[in-house]
């Protein structure tokens, strides 16, 4: 996957350190609630599943280590997301040129001082954060430390959510702004990530598969090598040519442009109980929460 990627025009692969004994357990999400109206107050993840299929694809730090060489081989430059607090450190000493922070992270300012600590490159996602918490997220790092990407977390992400206008709000809070793409290019193709390149995005961020759609979790919003060189070949475009090819393959692309300022949607509220706090750091035997 790393040379695939590096070959297809990627400037970094990233890895995630979500480590299942890292998991926290909350009560109410064992069952999930639900009104008797139908109306979904927190969704149903048991814990002991979940850890379970995370501890499937947990990472060693010698497994971060040989991520970081192997993309050095490769050519290109090392990511990874931090998930706990004490992390970052690792990090730095395996050689990662870059730390990614997840939506669910961006208002963790106690986080978010450490990575700034340690890393001139960071990249922050936004989805599923209220507008104050990205302004004290901006904050914390030095003028050009920090690029901020608006996403949206519902999983795949349908056309006429993408609120990809969000881009030009974000700009007030770092020089480079970009997009976390979670549409499904089986059901819209490349659409997404080239309008917001269209827009002038300065990064586009996929989740990445040599496999079928079928083959991982995260398949159905995967993109494939393929993908990513007419992602790329689209970036090098004219921003005229660009907006010409979209006018082509996609007149109705207004629709992903939605609204700078937005209130988040239900399911949105959902994830965000879910996986703020899903996991924390072990210290002496206690969790430490990121918030």
């Amino acid at each position: 996957m790393i040379h695939a990627a590096a070959e297809s025009g990627a400037d970094y692969a990233k890895v995630q350190a979500l480590r299942s004994t890292e998991l926290t357990r909350r009560e109410r999400f064992e069952d999930g609630i639900t009104d008797k109206d139908g109306t979904i107050r927190a969704i149903k993840r048991p814990f002991d599943a979940e850890r379970d299929r995370l501890a499937k694809l947990d990472l060693s730090d010698d497994d971060e280590q040989w991520f970081v060489d192997e993309c050095k081989r490769t050519g290109i430059k090392s990511m990874i997301t931090a998930f706990t607090r004490f992390s970052s450190q690792r990090f730095v000493d395996a050689g990662f040129d870059a730390i990614k922070i997840a939506s669910y992270d961006c208002q963790s300012v106690a986080l978010l001082k450490e990575v700034a600590d340690n890393f001139a490159t960071v990249f922050i996602s936004t989805g599923a954060t209220f507008d104050e918490e990205i302004l004290r997220a901006s904050q914390v790092f030095a003028e050009g430390q920090a690029t901020f990407l608006h996403c949206v977390t519902i999983y795949p992400t349908p056309l006429d959510q993408l609120h990809l206008n969000r881009m030009l709000w974000l700009k007030q809070f770092s020089k480079q702004v970009g997009f976390s793409d979670h549409t499904a290019p089986a059901i819209s193709n490349l659409r997404a990530s080239q309008l917001a390149i269209a827009l002038e995005a300065d990064v586009i961020e996929r989740h990445f598969t040599i496999l079928e759609p079928n083959e991982t979790r995260d398949g159905p919003v995967s993109a494939t090598p393929k993908d990513i060189r007419q992602l790329r070949d689209f970036s090098l475009l004219s921003v005229s040519e660009r907006k010409e090819k979209l006018d082509s393959e996609w007149p109705e692309w207004q629709i992903g442009l939605g609204q700078e300022i937005r209130t988040l949607s239900a399911t949105e509220l959902l994830n965000r109980d879910y996986y703020a706090g899903r996991v924390a750091a072990w210290v002496n035997g206690k969790q430490i929460s990121n918030i």
